[in-house]
């Protein structure tokens, strides 16, 4: 494959670039997948159990994979290199949750969390960035969360995977800043998603009386942060955490 001019446009890439969005079958991973293909880009999202729903994913390329087992995050790849071509773009958004207070939490449920969260990123990032460096273009953007920087009592394995995204994409973006691949974490907060319906009205009204906004985020809203950091508008941004939180993380380092 030979190299590209790193200042090529999107517009200048036929059809746009190659998008693999991870975890994309509901929520904030379908609106991020939504958004990139509607600017014009070859999309292939991840599902571990059910794919999006077909009136949704009509234009995506769907495509099974767990990001905690090797083998499928390597054969994920293959297939949608085969059918769209080299990912350009890496959107890492799969993952799990297993709140409980620690003395309640197992090992298992800790570091399971993290290796689906944490491990898992850096498996799909590993495997993007070999391609990415041989045209010298690329960009990688990790879903962390504001509980990242902040804490949350009953998610201390949560946390402490979206935490871990951080020193992962900022030490990723020093390793290949040279290659033009820029590495960026968008760290929403509470989120209007399928998931967060099932919380009820009294810990919403809580939640969302803590956020200076007062409202819960639209997974459009974080789908349009990635969308920029994935523009060559971005092209100088890298190693930065983009807080998308209503303002509940402010101060926090």
């Amino acid at each position: 494959m030979t190299d590209v001019d790193p200042s090529a446009t999107t517009a200048d890439a036929p059809q746009g670039r190659v998008v693999l969005v991870t975890g994309a079958n509901r929520g904030i991973g379908l609106a991020c997948a939504r958004a990139l293909a509607d600017e014009g880009h070859r999309v292939a999202v991840t599902y571990r159990s059910e794919p999006p729903a077909p009136e949704l994913a009509k234009d995506l390329l769907c495509v099974s994979c767990d990001v905690t087992d090797p083998e499928q995050v390597d054969a994920a790849f293959a297939e949608i290199e085969a059918t769209l071509g080299p990912v350009e773009i890496l959107v890492s958004n799969a993952g799990v949750t297993a709140d409980m207070l620690v003395l309640r939490m197992s090992d298992d449920d800790f570091t399971r969390v993290l290796d689906a969260n944490l491990v898992g990123g850096f498996r799909v990032a590993k495997r993007a960035v070999q391609k990415m460096m041989r045209v010298r273009w690329g960009r990688i953007i990790f879903l962390g969360s504001v509980v990242g920087s902040t804490g949350q009592a009953g998610q201390a394995n949560y946390a402490a995977s979206k935490a871990g995204l951080v020193g992962l994409a900022r030490s990723l973006a020093r390793e290949f800043a040279s290659r033009n691949i820029t590495v960026n974490v968008v760290a929403p907060g509470p989120v209007a998603t399928d998931m967060f319906a099932a919380v009820s009205d009294d810990a919403r009204a809580a939640i969302e009386g803590a956020i200076p906004l007062g409202r819960l985020a639209d997974p459009a809203e974080v789908a349009a942060a990635v969308s920029y950091l994935a523009s060559d508008a971005a092209g100088y941004v890298t190693g930065a955490v983009l807080p998308v939180d209503g303002g509940l993380g402010m101060g926090a380092v």
